[in-house]
C-alpha cells in the first residue's frame, strides 16, 4: 500500500532495505506523476533494490521479478560478477566515456566478445568473420541493422537510393523511435506522430505464401523477431524462418532478425535462430547484454556487409561501446557461457510450461500458453492480461501483459524449483482460485 507523504528532500536511507532515498512510496508515485511523462501504464509497486530474481519495497517485502525488464536480467539483477566488474571500472579509471575517435581496450574486448560468442553469420555473403557495430539502447541497434538494409540495397541490387524496401510483421515491435513506428501496426504507437518514414510492408508473421507475394525489385531486406515478444509472445510456424532464409538468398536480400528480447538465452537456445538452425545476415543484440547494469546493444553482421555500408562520417554514437559499458558486457556475456544460463532456461522452462499447462486445462480463463525456455506467455479469454498481472502484484509476483491479452511470464533465467512453485502457486490462485 502506498504510505502517507513527507518530506522527501532527504536521500539517506531509512530503513534495512538499501534504498536512494528516504522518499515515501507516495512522493515516489506523486512525484514522478508531476514531473515525468505518463507513457507508462504503471502497476502499483515501487521498487527500492533487486538483487538475483527478486524485488524489494521500502518495508522489505520481495517480490518475484518474472518480467526480468523484457529479458534485460537474464542473468538476474545485480549479477556479484557483472557489479564486480563494473565497480572495479569506476574506481580504476574505466567508468567514464571516451571519444570514439580513439581507441579503448574495453571496446576492443567487448567487440571480440560479442563477434565470437554468435555463430558465424550470412554464410552466402561473408567469410566467416563477424564484426559488431556497439549502440546505447536497442532500438539504435534496429535503425542500425535498417541502414545496413537499405545500404546494401542501393549499392549491391542497384536500387535507387529512397526506393528500397524492407518487409516487416505484423504485430512486431522493434522499439519506439520513429523510423521504428512508421511500421508499426499498433497505432497508438504511430499516431499524430506523422509524418512517418516510408519503406516498409507488412506481412502476417507466419505467412511465407504473404511475403513471397511483397517482395519486388526494390526489396532489400526482411526484418523479423525469431519470437514475437510484445505483440503476443509467439513463435513461428515451423519452417517459417527457414523459409525466410530460402527467399532472401533466392532475391539477394538480408535476412535481420531481432533478438533483443529472445537471445541470450532466453529461450532455451543461446540464440533463438538457433532453434531452427536458421542463420541470419544481421543479428541485433541489447538488454541482456550487459546484464541489466549498463544499457548497450549490438548490431552484428559479417565483415563484408558491415565495411559495406559503414565508413568513417556514416554512423557514430557518443556513448556507444563506452568503457563502462563494455567492460560489463564481458562480464554478462561470460556469465551467460559460465553458469551455463541457456541450458538452464531450456530446463527450468520446459516444466515451468508443463505445470501451466497443467493450471490452465482447470481454468476458465486461459485461453493458451505458449513459448520456449523462461519465455512463456498466457492468453487469457478477457482480453485483459492487465487484471490478472494486478492479482499476481498483489500476491507479490511481477508480471506483465503482452499485446494486452497475454501474460508474459520471463523471470531471470537463474531461477530454479522454489521460484518455480512460487510462480505456480500463484497463478494458481489467480487463474483457478
Amino acid at each position: 500500500m502506498l504510505k502517507t507523504s513527507t518530506d522527501s528532500s532527504d536521500l539517506r536511507p531509512v530503513s534495512d532495505v538499501a534504498a536512494f532515498s528516504t522518499m515515501t512510496d507516495r512522493n515516489v508515485v506523486d512525484d514522478e506523476s508531476l514531473f515525468g511523462a505518463h507513457h507508462y501504464r504503471r502497476l502499483k509497486a515501487v521498487v527500492r533494490r533487486t538483487q538475483g530474481a527478486w524485488l524489494y519495497t521500502q518495508d522489505g517485502e520481495r517480490i518475484l521479478d518474472c518480467l526480468a525488464a523484457y529479458s534485460a536480467a537474464n542473468q538476474g539483477h545485480h549479477h556479484p560478477k557483472i557489479v564486480a566488474a563494473a565497480v572495479a571500472a569506476l574506481q580504476n579509471g574505466y567508468g567514464s566515456v571516451i571519444s570514439n575517435v580513439v581507441y579503448t581496450d574495453a571496446l576492443s574486448a567487448f567487440l571480440k566478445k560479442v563477434a565470437t560468442i554468435v555463430p558465424a553469420l550470412s554464410p552466402r555473403l561473408g567469410n566467416g568473420r563477424n564484426k559488431v557495430l556497439a549502440k546505447n539502447g536497442g532500438v539504435e541497434s534496429v535503425e542500425t541493422a535498417i541502414k545496413l538494409g537499405r545500404y546494401y540495397g542501393y549499392k549491391q541490387k542497384g536500387i535507387p537510393d529512397g526506393k528500397q524496401e524492407i518487409i516487416v510483421f505484423r504485430n512486431n515491435f522493434h522499439g519506439r523511435m520513429i523510423t521504428i513506428v512508421s511500421f508499426s501496426t499498433s497505432e497508438h504507437y504511430k499516431q499524430g506522430f506523422g509524418p512517418l518514414t516510408p519503406g516498409f510492408v507488412t506481412a502476417d508473421f507466419g505467412d511465407l505464401a504473404q511475403v513471397e507475394e511483397l517482395i519486388n525489385k526494390n526489396t532489400c531486406a526482411i526484418l523479423v523477431e525469431p519470437m514475437q515478444g510484445e505483440g503476443g509472445m509467439y513463435q513461428p510456424p515451423d519452417g517459417f524462418l527457414k523459409g525466410l532464409r530460402e527467399l532472401c538468398d533466392k532475391h539477394d536480400m538480408l535476412l535481420i532478425f531481432d533478438e533483443i528480447q529472445v537471445g541470450l538465452g532466453r529461450t532455451g537456445k543461446m540464440f533463438c535462430f538457433q532453434h531452427e538452425n536458421v542463420v541470419p545476415d544481421v543479428l541485433i543484440l541489447g538488454k541482456a547484454i550487459a546484464g541489466g547494469i549498463v544499457p548497450v546493444s549490438a548490431m552484428v553482421t559479417t565483415a563484408e556487409l558491415m565495411d559495406l555500408a559503414f565508413r568513417p562520417g556514416s554512423d557514430g554514437s557518443t556513448f556507444g561501446g563506452y568503457p563502462l559499458a563494455c567492460v560489463a558486457g564481458v562480464a554478462a556475456l561470460g556469465v551467460i557461457e559460465e553458469e551455463r544460463l541457456a541450458d538452464r532456461s531450456a530446463a527450468t522452462g520446459r516444466i515451468l510450461k508443463q505445470r501451466i499447462l497443467d493450471i490452465a486445462s482447470r481454468s476458465s480463463h486461459v485461453k493458451e500458453v505458449r513459448g520456449k525456455g523462461l519465455f512463456i506467455g498466457i492468453e487469457v479469454k478477457s482480453g485483459d492480461a492487465m487484471e490478472f498481472c494486478q492479482k499476481l502484484l498483489d500476491l507479490k509476483m511481477l508480471a506483465n501483459d503482452s499485446h494486452h491479452h497475454t501474460i508474459r511470464i520471463s523471470p531471470p533465467l537463474i531461477i530454479g524449483d522454489q521460484e518455480v512453485d512460487y510462480i505456480c502457486e500463484r497463478l494458481e490462485k489467480v487463474l483457478v482460485g
